[in-house]
């Protein structure tokens, strides 16, 4: 869904001035992806846990901007690489384990058992899913089929814990159980083409 090119247009049309002001400041793209992922961590640590859902999605998705702007900074002062690449992936999954980790612990102090357990299963696929194709990648395989990619998993979490926050029941669970089961599809999709690129 992200991946439209309309969308990338309108985003990019947003993104770009911001993106040259940084730039004319002499800020890094580095520095501008690692503030968003600190800002977004501790948003999730912070109002996650103490039901402040509505604060929490504010915040990250004020500090998720920096996701679109460190690239886009990168690509106009001509550093755009693979490190670029490296370390926000790898920042990505930590803020991953914030947000949804944030919402575990939330469910554990209330009680809310199933909500967790939910929680970590969505967590857990979701970090599995982007590992098995960085692995397939390593061995020379591509592993780019799946059902729902980061963006839309942080979409859809981040917005049934905006509605949590106006006291909206099942949601957030319900939405929590979707994301594990796609994930658990994702990863039995992607083996199935690795090891169809693969086995002798």
């Amino acid at each position: 869904m992200l991946n439209n090119p309309a969308a990338r247009k309108l985003a990019s049309g947003i993104i770009e001035p911001p993106a040259r002001f940084m730039l004319r400041l002499r800020v890094s793209p580095d520095f501008v992806t690692v503030f968003g992922t600190v800002g977004a961590v501790t948003s999730a640590l912070i109002c996650f846990p103490t039901g402040n859902f509505g604060l929490g999605v504010l915040l990250i998705a004020v500090f998720a901007i920096s996701d679109l702007l460190d690239g886009t900074m990168a690509r106009m002062a001509g550093t755009s690489g693979p490190w670029g690449n490296f370390l926000d992936a790898t920042l990505d999954r930590i803020a991953d384990g914030a947000i949804f980790g944030g919402i575990i612990i939330w469910a554990a102090i209330n009680g809310q058992v199933g909500t967790a357990c939910a929680g970590t299963l969505a967590l857990v696929m979701g970090q599995v899913t982007s590992y098995a194709k960085a692995r397939a990648e390593a061995v020379g395989a591509t592993a780019n089929v799946g059902i729902a990619e980061r963006a839309e998993r942080l979409l859809a979490v981040l917005f049934a814990a905006l509605l949590t926050s106006f006291g909206v029941p099942y949601v957030l669970p319900a939405v929590l159980w979707i994301l594990g089961v796609l994930g658990l599809i994702t990863i039995i999709q992607r083996m199935a083409v690795v090891r169809k690129q693969l086995k002798p």
